[in-house]
């Protein structure tokens, strides 16, 4: 795995960390409502409330599983398909929701993706 793939793949875990964190720890703050241009009133909601803490568990978790498949038992094969997943996810994300998710959430993915099969 060279140098790039691995700064860029612990950039992505870094990104899933933050959402993470957005979901589970200030999910009614202005932040929150900004970067998923809702509302905080909406936000307060108390389903609201639940169905992003537990969407933002996913989140983490797959940060925390880029960085084994980087850091603890490399593994290009796992890390290609936690790749090809989070850009999955944004494609599914852009079509329903915002064209810009694709490049926002999926970015980073794409780019890593590609430092490892060229």
């Amino acid at each position: 795995m060279s140098i790039l793939t691995t700064i860029l793949g612990t950039l992505v875990a870094l990104e899933f960390f933050y959402i993470f964190y957005l979901e589970t720890m200030e999910t009614t703050s202005f932040n929150t409502a900004r970067v998923f241009k809702m509302k905080e009133e909406e936000l307060r909601r108390p389903s609201v409330t639940t169905l992003f803490k537990n969407q933002g568990v996913y989140n983490g978790l797959i940060g925390v599983l880029i960085l084994i498949a980087i850091f603890v038992v490399p593994s290009i094969t796992w890390l290609i398909l936690l790749l090809v997943y989070i850009i999955l996810v944004a494609l599914y994300g852009s079509l329903t929701s915002d064209k810009m998710i694709l490049l926002k959430q999926g970015g980073l993915a794409i780019l890593t993706l590609i430092t490892l099969l060229f």
